[in-house]
């Protein structure tokens, strides 16, 4: 069994819940959510926020917390072959109603189609929208960040609820 995933970051006025599978072995050595280098979250969400890209742990905690984003994976934890997604067994999942019970969050947005797909196995209804978006992984080569933009740009509107 792998680690345990990281702490939601989930401030008190977040409008928005991005939820993916479970960091990758660079994002564990990062210390933080999406550490692979070139993993597009980071640039996509400072480009759709028409921010600066973040570098540091403290500022993508700052760029989700200023823009209330939050951030969390499907998993606690599972037996996986480096960050192939494909290859997960054993998932133990996190407490997201229990999240979103705690959040003012309006939508769930899946960071990729196995981000929602293992959501999904648990059969828990949400109480808010839920929306799958393309991955921003590096294996996911057929979006160019263009459309990656053009897709996330979905989640947008949420944040201005």
């Amino acid at each position: 069994m792998g680690p345990s995933s990281f702490p939601p970051c989930c401030g008190d006025d977040a409008r928005v819940l991005v939820l993916g599978t479970y960091p990758s072995p660079l994002s564990f050595e990062s210390g933080f959510y999406y550490g692979h280098p070139r993993n597009r979250f980071w640039p996509l969400l400072a480009s759709l926020l028409q921010r600066e890209v973040p570098r540091t742990v403290p500022e993508k905690q700052a760029l989700l917390l200023e823009n209330r984003i939050g951030l969390w994976d499907v998993l606690d934890t599972c037996d996986i072959k480096g960050a192939a997604d494909a290859s997960i067994r054993h998932p133990v999942y996190h407490d997201i109603p229990g999240l979103l019970a705690r959040c003012p969050v309006r939508a769930v947005f899946f960071n990729g189609a196995q981000a929602e797909k293992l959501f999904l196995r648990q059969k828990i209804r949400l109480e808010v929208p839920s929306f799958r978006l393309p991955s921003t992984s590096p294996a996911n080569a057929a979006f160019s960040m263009d459309r990656l933009r053009e897709q996330w740009s979905a989640l947008l509107p949420w944040l201005e609820l």
